[in-house]
């Protein structure tokens, strides 16, 4: 879910670019670019983590694992994840693996997995595909979405960690209004990791409403999806920032 781009290094994700990425088949055909979300991570984060210190590492492989499995189309170009057998477990549930989250539609339909009933979700994973789920993010978020790890908590092979994801809601978020402000939210993550440091298993545990509580602050946007949308600006119900 971080994300922007332009063409060149990034000096948080490896296996962007260089000879051993010359056949990787993007999602985009091109290697995404974070330029923009990691200005961001830098204005915005709260730790700086000293240069080779474990923390550092954690957070560098998340953000790489977050880059190839949002990014790359083919699995076997995968190079943090070992493909075989990875899977992704979100809050306990059922562990996917990495043709499972295809199916699902990507890895932000999987973040944002919901056990509310239907009628009181706001965003419907069920019903959106990779491509309208990295639109409306994007929209929301033009700045990208910034992640960084708070703490590590124990090493190699079972690397437990506290992360903070954060942005600017400057863009719609499903029919509510931007309210340029700040929406973050916190979790505990798990990677177990092989012997070359390739996750095999990643566990999230965090709380989806956390996110979309801060999407849904600002006025409801009129018939949203049509030409002549227009801002409910009722003082009271809401508190945008117009």
């Amino acid at each position: 879910m971080e994300s922007s781009r332009v063409d060149q290094q990034d000096k948080y994700r490896s296996y962007m670019y260089g000879d051993g990425e010359k056949n990787t088949k993007w999602r985009s055909g091109a290697p995404p670019n974070y330029d923009v979300v990691n200005k961001l991570f830098e204005e915005g984060r709260t730790k700086i983590w000293p240069a080779g210190s474990w923390e550092e590492r954690v957070q560098n492989l998340l953000k790489t694992y977050e880059m190839e499995i949002a990014h790359k189309a083919n699995p076997e170009d995968f190079k943090s994840i070992d493909p075989k057998k990875f899977t992704f477990v979100q809050n306990g549930k059922e562990p996917l693996t990495t043709k499972d989250i295809a199916n699902m539609g990507g890895i932000y339909n999987v973040d944002l997995q919901s056990s509310l009933p239907e009628e009181f979700q706001i965003y419907k994973a069920a019903e959106e595909t990779a491509e309208s789920s990295e639109k409306i993010f994007t929209t929301t978020f033009p700045r990208g979405f910034a992640i960084e790890v708070l703490e590590v908590y124990s090493g190699p092979p079972v690397i437990a960690y506290k992360f903070r994801h954060w942005s600017y809601m400057e863009g719609p978020f499903k029919g509510y209004a931007p309210t340029g402000e700040l929406v973050q939210f916190f979790g505990i993550a798990i990677f177990t990791v092989d012997e070359q440091m390739r996750v095999v298993k990643v566990e999230f545990y965090y709380d989806p409403a956390e996110l979309i509580g801060g999407l849904t602050k600002g006025a409801k946007i009129e018939n949203y999806g049509g030409n002549d949308a227009v801002i409910s600006r009722c003082p009271i119900l809401t508190n945008t920032v117009l």
